[in-house]
């Protein structure tokens, strides 16, 4: 399988991972998206069944999976 990288994602991937461990930085970060997009599915199937989350709510577990430091409010920010 290739993939295609924009050349400044590329460059920036480099930047951090070295160009030693780009397949495990990008493999990284794809794993992390599909943790995300797992939680973002479980969410909107809670939503649809009950009504949605307050921003409290989703502050609260926030802090719960990532510490009090971590904690972003709005929806969309993985």
């Amino acid at each position: 399988m290739s993939v295609s990288i924009p050349t400044d994602l590329l460059t920036a991937v480099r930047d951090r991972a070295g160009q030693r461990n780009v397949s495990a930085y990008i493999t990284e970060a794809v794993r992390h998206q599909l943790e995300m997009d797992g939680l973002a599915e479980i969410v909107a199937e809670y939503e649809s069944a009950h009504e949605p989350l307050t921003e409290a709510e989703i502050e609260a577990a926030a802090r719960a999976m990532f510490g009090s430091g971590n904690a972003t409010t709005g929806r969309g920010t993985a």
